[in-house]
């Protein structure tokens, strides 16, 4: 007969985990083109801008008229200085932006080359690697769309409920986020309020705002549905709109990204990958 101490000593069993399914086939697939045209549309966008890197308020926008942001450089002798000015604030930025290295020997440049696509400047070759993975961008997100509305996706897992909008439960949500407290056990299974109203402002605010300014700036689109121009306000403005819903995308992943990797990265890696989310006796795998 066992004793108390070979009883109390016995190795415990692991404590079950629970697969549940976070993300659909269809959700995963278009995640990850998004990734790949996301990617590559920054990068052929900063070749692109690398022509002209400056951004204009209006329908005009030369070199000689007043730009509100610029990347731009000064060379002195031998030495290229990078300048990065936004309204009245400049700042030296030489080495990434402005100024930098390209086989050796420091180069005007507004964005560097290890962040364009081509490395090499050409603008024509950036605009088709552009355009094509823009349409595949549109087409993907007009799939996604028609499945959140037709499969209720929107509705049931990204809609806020009234209790998730109150001022204290988001301010008390932003204070778990800051100290890196996430959500455990079953709140884990749904997306909560910052989650919801975050990717709700991307798919049907920044996500917009940044494909109907790309298409303003086509003059083929303007010749066919010239109002465009008039509700972003001139060419120069969309180009400007562009760039900003762009960088705020980009902002987005970054901080996208972070909160993976502090919230679980192999489990919600795998949720993207299988669609498998796990959860360990009330709290989430890690």
């Amino acid at each position: 007969m066992a004793s108390i101490e070979e009883i109390g000593t016995a190795p415990q069993s692991p404590p079950p985990k629970i697969f549940i399914r976070r993300h659909s086939a269809l959700t995963r697939i278009t995640h990850w083109i998004n990734v790949l045209c996301l990617t590559l549309l920054l990068m052929s966008g900063m070749q692109i801008f690398n022509a002209d890197p400056q951004l204009h308020w209006g329908n005009y926008g030369a070199v000689e008229d007043p730009s509100w942001f610029e990347i731009a450089s000064n060379q002195d002798g031998d030495n290229i200085t990078g300048i990065l000015r936004i309204g009245r604030l400049s700042m030296t930025t030489t080495g990434i932006l402005g100024a930098s290295t390209a086989d050796g020997e420091m180069m005007p440049r507004a964005f560097p080359a290890w962040a364009t696509i081509p490395s090499y400047q050409d603008l024509a070759a950036g605009r088709r690697w552009h355009f094509f993975f823009a349409w595949l961008f549109v087409i993907n997100g007009l799939v996604y769309m028609t499945y959140g509305l037709i499969g209720a996706h929107f509705r049931r897992d990204l809609a806020p409920t009234i209790e998730d909008i109150r001022p204290g439960n988001i301010w008390h949500e932003i204070k778990d986020h800051a100290r890196l407290r996430f959500p455990q056990g079953e709140k884990a299974r749904r997306y909560n309020a910052l989650q919801k109203l975050t990717y709700l402002i991307v798919i049907f605010i920044l996500l917009p705002l940044m494909i109907g300014s790309g298409l303003t700036m086509s003059p083929a689109i303007d010749a066919g549905y010239p109002f465009l121009l008039d509700i972003l306000g001139g060419r120069q403005s969309a180009r400007s709109i562009h760039f900003i819903t762009a960088w705020s995308l980009v902002a987005f992943v970054v901080v996208h990204v972070a909160m993976v990797i502090l919230s679980g990265l192999w489990n919600n890696m795998r949720s993207m990958v299988t669609g498998r989310y796990a959860i360990i006796n009330g709290e989430t795998d890690r």
